[in-house]
């Protein structure tokens, strides 16, 4: 469990980062240089988001907040063209924060506190994304982009910033040489736990990984998070990628993740 000297401290409940787990490894179907290694503890885990169903929020007190307490940094400019167009959906009536023009809605930061990056914008000093619309707004709470593609029929990972459809997702990607002098693009899939978010990770009052009350969901996460995957990785090898989930899980995992379910 995470140290904390306040007993009712959320984190006192989570389990700690280390831990054994099951990792799978395996080629890309349609590309033989693209290698898949895929950490099964997690993806066969029955991890779910409970965001407004007794999510606690990474920051004290700002639980409606959920993981929208800070701005999303954009990955590339795909990444932004797309928020952009999706934006433009958006109404007063449907974004309760509702401004014109892409520096009004982002701003410059920095990740590692000396490279300048973009990311959504805040609210203000000490508020949430501005996307983040409250739970009392007449257009319907929660993220604006996530509301409007549910409304026009779309997968919300088609509108919303990268990192926010990925988590908790984590996903690796480097190119390695191979002892034969082959290189192939190794693609890592696991959890974003709060080393994933850095030094800073450790302060956050809450993450919903390492918690037993986001391990409520009915299917395991590699089921229930297949859009994403398969964005991540690709169709053939979300495929292949279920088919190891489903053998695995019938032989029964070694180490399964001590926050979810004995049983599941």
């Amino acid at each position: 469990m995470v140290q904390t000297d306040k007993p009712d401290d959320p984190r006192s409940r989570e389990v700690g980062l280390d831990f054994p787990r099951e990792w799978v490894e395996f080629m890309d179907p349609a590309d033989p240089a693209h290698l898949i290694r895929a950490d099964l503890t997690w993806l066969l885990s029955r991890w779910t988001c409970i965001f407004a169903r007794g999510c606690h929020g990474i920051a004290g007190g700002r639980a409606e907040d959920g993981c929208c307490s800070h701005g999303a940094f954009f990955t590339d400019s795909d990444d932004e063209k797309r928020v952009r167009a999706s934006v433009k959906k958006l109404t007063p009536e449907t974004w309760q924060h509702f401004r014109r023009g892409f520096k009004n809605y982002t701003e410059m930061d920095t990740i590692d506190g000396e490279t300048p990056a973009r990311r959504t914008a805040t609210r203000g000093p000490d508020q949430p994304c501005v996307f983040l619309n409250d739970a009392s707004f007449p257009g319907g709470g929660g993220c604006a982009l996530h509301a409007q593609a549910l409304r026009d029929g779309v997968h919300p990972l088609e509108y919303k910033p990268d990192v926010c459809w990925q988590l908790p997702i984590r996903r690796d990607q480097e190119w390695i040489k191979r002892p034969d002098g082959s290189k192939v693009l190794l693609s890592v899939l696991g959890e974003f736990d709060r080393r994933g978010w850095g030094e800073g990770g450790h302060d956050l009052h809450w993450w919903c990984t390492s918690s037993p009350e986001a391990h409520v969901g009915t299917k395991p996460m590699y089921e229930e998070y297949e859009p994403e995957l398969t964005a991540l990785i690709g169709k053939p090898a979300y495929g292949k990628l279920a088919e190891m989930c489903v053998a695995r899980n019938a032989l029964g995992l070694v180490a399964k993740h001590p926050a979810s379910p004995p049983g599941a």
